[in-house]
Formats: structure tokens, sequence, C-alpha cells
């Protein structure tokens, strides 16, 4: 007497990706087709849910950088503003004369001591909002960074170096929030390019020839 352990209905396996049950699906015709079938769409249906997925990684990531850029840049048109008035207590304290300045007392040195912390705490407070100023004196001139009002001519200095700086630019992060506008020399050597040494060979032979001349 066959016991249910031994009934090979009873002895069926389930292959647990597909949900199919292979020892059924070989004593029917045609099973092994629909066994294919249904190993195929389950391939397709993890495909399409890992594609998924990836997909939502994508756009968890692009959400953050857009969150992170508005609060990042949120304060642009403001920080633009508040470097114009900046700009103005500048001006302000660059038309005292430093005499002037040193001989000040009482109430005009108080009005000068007031504008120059006001001006310090404004700097500060951009600071630490993002908005830093950007590096121009005695560096190459970029275009990305620097706006050019006018060239210097100095042979002595590699040319496209900035040589003035008229107004301080600012960036906020890493987008450039106001350009430096700056002077930039012309006339001197190409950046990067060793001068050539005094007197060329065709010199020194000429001299040579003037020396066995003489002798």
């Amino acid at each position: 007497m066959m016991t249910s352990d031994q009934d090979p209905i009873n002895q069926s396996e389930e292959n647990p990706e597909t949900g199919v049950d292979e020892t059924l699906a070989a004593t029917e015709p045609g099973a092994q087709d629909l066994l294919v079938a249904a190993e195929a769409e389950n391939a397709e249906l993890r495909d399409k849910v890992l594609r998924m997925a990836a997909e939502m990684e994508n756009l968890r990531k692009r959400t953050e950088r857009e969150i992170a850029d508005t609060r990042s840049y949120a304060i642009a048109g403001f920080a633009r503003d508040m470097l114009v008035a900046t700009d103005n207590l500048s001006r302000a304290l660059a038309v005292i004369p430093d005499e002037a300045r040193d001989a000040a007392d009482g109430s005009f040195k108080s009005l000068i001591e007031g504008i120059e912390m006001t001006e310090r705490e404004m700097h500060r407070l951009l600071q630490k909002n993002g908005v830093t100023p950007i590096e121009a004196q005695d560096e190459k001139f970029d275009p990305h960074r620097h706006q050019a009002m006018f060239e210097v001519p100095d042979p002595s200095v590699p040319e496209g170096t900035v040589v003035q700086v008229v107004q301080a630019g600012f960036a906020i992060g890493e987008r450039v929030l106001r350009p430096a506008m700056v002077g930039v020399s012309k006339g001197g050597a190409k950046r990067g390019v060793a001068p050539e040494p005094q007197g060329t060979a065709e010199t020194q032979d000429t001299q040579g020839e003037g020396v066995d001349k003489t002798a």
C-alpha cells in the first residue's frame, strides 16, 4: 500500500521564484513551455521593479539637490541688493582723506567708526549666508568670474593678469553673484611661458665676431 509520502501527487515541488509546480508541470503536456514563459515573465517583472527602484532613488537625489539649491540661492536677489548698500558704505569711507580720519575726534570720529562697523557687519552676515568674495588681484583673468573694464600696458607682468580691482566680485555657493570689475595687464609674456633670456645666440655670435676683429 502506497503512503501519502510516496504518492507522486503529494511529492510536488513548487518553484519559489515562479510559483509553478515543477513536478506537476513536468507530467502535463506543454508544461515545460508554460514554465519557461512563467520564468520569463517573472524576470521581466523583476527587471521592471529594479528599474522603478533605481528611478525612485534618482528622483530622491535630484529632489534633495533641488531643495539644497533652493536654500542656497533663495537669497541671491536680496544679497545682490545688499552688496549695493555695502558698496555705498565703502565709497563713503574711501572719500575721507587719511589726514581727516587721523585728526577726527568727537562725533565725526564716532561717525567714521560707526560706518566701518556697519560695513564689517554686513560683510559678516553676507558670508554667514554663503556669499563670499571672488579672488581677483594678481590672479589670471577669468571671464566667468571677472569683468574686464580696461587694459593696463605692463610688459613686466604676464599678459592676462588682474592688476587692478575696480569693484570686488562676490559668489554665492558655486554661482557668481556679481563678477569682479578689473583692469587686466597687456604686453607682457604669456602666462606659463618663460621669458626669453637676454641676448640671443645671433647677438652672441655677433659679439664674438667683434672680439675677433679687435684681436
